[in-house]
C-alpha cells in the first residue's frame, strides 16, 4: 500500500535533535520519513550529493522545512542560498505540499531586521544574536512574499511542530473524506444538467414540429396510448400491446382468439368475442373515420372505452379497463 513520503528539510547539527523526534512521529504515523543523514536517499558517483536531495524531493508528497538559527552549507551555484533553503525552493517550485517552520528566536529577530533592512549602513553595522548569517533574514523576504505556500508557524520545541502536524494532518483527511462524499453531488448535478439539457433539446424539437402540423407530439401520445394497457389486461397477455389502426388490432385479437362481431348493431362499440362466450367491446370513437387509432392523452381516458363482458354475465356486469 503506498504511504505519503515525507521529506525533512533543515541543518543538521543544530537541529538533529527535532529532526530524529519528526522521524519517530513519522513513523508512528506509518508514514515514510526521509531524511539525508538516515541513507533515505540514493546517491552515485555522476552528480553533486546535494543534487540528489533536490531530485528526492520530486519523489516526496510533503516537505517539512525547519529554519533555524544556523545558515549551513552554502548550495552549488545557486545565489547565495543555503543547501536547506533550495530543497525548500525545489519544493515550492514543483507545487509540493510545504509546512515551514521557523525558531521563535530568529522570527523575533527578523522583526529587527525588517525594520532595518533598508538601511544598508545600519544593517551593516548590527550584529544578530538569533542567527549566524543574514543571509536566513534575506531568505525569510523571499518566502513571506510568496503569493500561496508561504503559511509558516514558529516553534521552540520539536513538539510544538509535532502538534500543529497533527491537526494539519487530522484536517487533511478530513477535507479528503469530505470531498469524496461530495463526489456523489457533483455526479448528480452533472446528470441533472444532462437531463436538462436533453429536455431543452426536446422543448426546441418539439417547437419547432408543431409548425408540421404536431406530428412529433402526436407520436409521443400515441406511443403511451392508454388503450394498449387496457387492451393487454383485457386478454391477458405480458406481451407488449401495440397497434395503429382497427385492422392491426383486428389482427391482434384474433390472434387470441377473438372474432369480430361483424353483424352486431352498436353505434358506441366495436365487439369482439371468443369462444368461451367471453366479449371484448372497444368504443368507436377511439378511431378515426379511416379507421385509424387516435392519439389520447392518459389524462382523457375513460375506463369505459375498453370492457370485458363474461359469457354469465349479464350486459349490465360490463367490466371496464
Amino acid at each position: 500500500m503506498a504511504k505519503p513520503r515525507i521529506f525533512i528539510s533543515s541543518t543538521y547539527y543544530d537541529l538533529r535533535n527535532i529532526r530524529s523526534d519528526l522521524e519517530r512521529y513519522i513513523k508512528e504515523r506509518n508514514y515514510d520519513p526521509i531524511l539525508n543523514e538516515k541513507g533515505h536517499i540514493p546517491y552515485s558517483n555522476l552528480s553533486r550529493l546535494e543534487d540528489y536531495c533536490y531530485k528526492e524531493i520530486d519523489n516526496c508528497d510533503i516537505l517539512i522545512s525547519i529554519i533555524g538559527g544556523r545558515f549551513g552549507s552554502a548550495a552549488f551555484e545557486s545565489g547565495g542560498y543555503s543547501i536547506s533553503q533550495k530543497e525548500l525552493k525545489v519544493a515550492l517550485e514543483k507545487g509540493k505540499q510545504v509546512y515551514i517552520f521557523i525558531e521563535k528566536a530568529v522570527l523575533h529577530e527578523y522583526k529587527t531586521y525588517e525594520h532595518n533592512k533598508d538601511n544598508d549602513e545600519v544593517i551593516n553595522l548590527m550584529k544578530f544574536s538569533a542567527v549566524n548569517d543574514i543571509g536566513i533574514y534575506k531568505f525569510l523576504d523571499e518566502v513571506f512574499a510568496l503569493p500561496i505556500n508561504n503559511q509558516y508557524t514558529g516553534f521552540e520545541t520539536s513538539n510544538d511542530i509535532i502538534t500543529y502536524l497533527q491537526e494539519q494532518w487530522a484536517s487533511l483527511f478530513q477535507s479528503l473524506l469530505s470531498d469524496v462524499s461530495k463526489q456523489n453531488d457533483f455526479k448528480l448535478i452533472e446528470e441533472l444538467k444532462d437531463t436538462a439539457k436533453t429536455l431543452k433539446q426536446l422543448v426546441t424539437y418539439l417547437t419547432n414540429e408543431k409548425s408540421k402540423g404536431n406530428e412529433a407530439i402526436s407520436e409521443i401520445l400515441f406511443s403511451n396510448h392508454p388503450i394498449f394497457n387496457a387492451i393487454k389486461k383485457a386478454i391477458h397477455t405480458n406481451i407488449r400491446v401495440y397497434f395503429a389502426n382497427e385492422e392491426e388490432l383486428n389482427t391482434l385479437l384474433n390472434a387470441f382468439g377473438y372474432k369480430f362481431e361483424l353483424f352486431r348493431v352498436d353505434n358506441e362499440f366495436e365487439v369482439w368475442e371468443n369462444m368461451e362466450g367471453k366479449k371484448i367491446k372497444i368504443m368507436r370513437s377511439l378511431f378515426s373515420e379511416d379507421k385509424k387509432l387516435k392519439p389520447m392523452d392518459i389524462n382523457d381516458w375513460d375506463k369505459d372505452m375498453v370492457q370485458v363482458i363474461l359469457k354469465s354475465a349479464d350486459l349490465d356486469d360490463d367490466l371496464p379497463f
